[in-house]
């Protein structure tokens, strides 16, 4: 009889390595680089998740490079930054009023059905600009030309819109992709400008806005493709604007002091390199900070928030208005670009869970059946605050110098916090009020007077 305490040879043992195993899976340094991505493993497990989302990360990327290969192309031709800068800020204003119409026809009729005429819409206008920078004509066409691109439907909305309808029944999961969302647009917003700069001035100044088309109508096709994972569409809704959606109001307020810290950042960098004759690497270090809050979108996909996300946003908020005291310091004591790098490195982090979290707010509060339009619209306060914030940095850099500008990003997050705590203490005056207990009519009498009124009453009857 064999003995229990003598281990079978057969049997293999658990603390030696499985021979059958790559030796770059049984390295105990990639365990939390496998823990960190088996969340998002999981999400594209469903069917046609993938297909989507490569759809929408190709029409997504486009968004950051149209206003590059815009500026470089007018400015060119034209001999102009003022005119290029009118241009594209026009298609700004064009985008802020006709985006939500487009996402409130999204929720209607359907993402398909919309998005693909939109785009195609979107497309011509961009095509448009170019033949009118190429040909000379006169400069209202360029406004009017870029104005017909406001068209672009919302693309991360929608895709975000989709994990919403596919992950109602599992928060923690909808956390997850609404992270990944956040990573991928500080991605394509890190890669679009440089890609579009690489274009226009490999090929020729148009190349940027052609390939931006091209693979923005590619995209959208993908992605509308995908009817299995597409919402399902409301044509008649009861539900009010999101506009007019409790709580509503202070999140589009939270996304226009948030776009101000991102306007006045990149503005203030530009600035601060080309004071110190290094213009070229204000991309590189603007693309830190978007590197920075891409890492921690995915790490932050991957946690478990504690609370509600009404909760926490102040304090994401709050960490995000101390990091971003570091560029002000980093470009007041030390005046060098590298340092700045890496201050922007380190501030870039609380970007995402911040916006990560907003938007999750946004997603509770907007009304059943108008969820493309409720995101859009908080689109259309953070493009609103970028164009504020760009202003305002511009000023001060011209009246006061770059290294002050860095302290309008740190206004900018701390108006933000001063609205999250006070949205968050009317939150709590009003449950506070609704747990309140109901005073008693002295002149009424209670329920056990009531019940023994009853019982008397039914045991003896006149």
């Amino acid at each position: 009889m064999p003995n229990p305490s003598t281990p079978d040879p057969s049997t293999p043992d658990p603390s030696m390595p499985n021979p059958s195993t790559p030796v770059s899976a049984r390295s105990p340094l990639l365990i939390p680089y496998r823990r960190l991505f088996t969340p998002y493993r999981r999400l594209f497990v469903l069917p046609g998740t993938r297909a989507f989302t490569a759809g929408n990360l190709m029409a997504r990327l486009p968004m950051g490079m149209f206003g590059v290969s815009a500026v470089v192309m007018i400015a060119g031709a034209r001999g102009s930054y003022a005119l290029a800068g009118a241009v594209t800020a026009t298609g700004l204003a064009a985008t802020a009023v006709t985006a939500p119409w487009i996402a409130r026809l999204v929720d209607r009729y359907g993402q398909a059905r919309i998005a693909v005429p939109a785009t195609v819409c979107a497309v011509l206008g961009s095509l448009a600009l170019v033949l009118c920078v190429r040909y000379d004509a006169p400069d209202w066409t360029l406004f009017a030309a870029y104005a017909a691109t406001a068209t672009t439907p919302n693309t991360g909305g929608m895709s975000r819109a989709r994990w919403t309808h596919l992950l109602t029944s599992d928060p923690a999961a909808l956390h997850t992709a609404n992270s990944f969302e956040q990573a991928a647009d500080e991605l394509c917003f890190m890669l679009g400008p440089v890609l579009a700069a690489f274009l226009t001035g490999t090929f020729f100044p148009e190349a940027g806005t052609l390939v931006g088309a091209v693979l923005l109508l590619t995209g959208i096709l993908l992605f509308a493709a995908q009817r299995s994972t597409e919402p399902p569409p409301r044509p008649r809704t009861p539900a009010r604007a999101p506009l007019r959606a409790p709580g509503m109001p202070t999140q589009l307020a939270v996304c226009l002091a948030m776009g101000a810290v991102f306007g006045a950042m990149e503005v203030v960098t530009v600035a601060f390199a080309d004071d110190r004759g290094h213009r070229s690497a204000a991309g590189v270090a603007l693309g830190l900070q978007a590197a920075g809050s891409c890492v921690a979108g995915l790490v932050y996909g991957v946690m478990k928030p504690g609370g509600p996300a009404g909760r926490r946003l102040p304090w994401c908020v709050a960490a995000m208005t101390a990091l971003m005291t570091l560029p002000l310091l980093a470009a007041t004591l030390t005046g060098s670009l590298l340092v700045l790098s890496a201050a922007l490195l380190v501030a870039g982090t609380a970007t995402a869970p911040t916006m990560v979290t907003n938007m999750a707010l946004v997603q509770q509060r907007s009304p059943e059946g108008r969820l493309n339009e409720g995101m859009t619209l908080a689109v259309t306060g953070l493009l609103g605050g970028i164009a504020c914030g760009s202003a305002t940095g511009g000023w001060v850099v011209e009246h006061v110098s770059a290294t002050a500008g860095y302290g309008v990003p740190v206004v900018a997050a701390a108006l933000a916090l001063l609205i999250s705590l006070a949205a968050a203490g009317q939150r709590r005056t009003t449950q506070a009020r609704g747990r309140r207990p109901q005073m008693s009519d002295p002149y009424q009498p209670s329920s056990s007077v009531q019940s023994s009124e009853g019982w008397y009453m039914r045991r003896c009857p006149k």
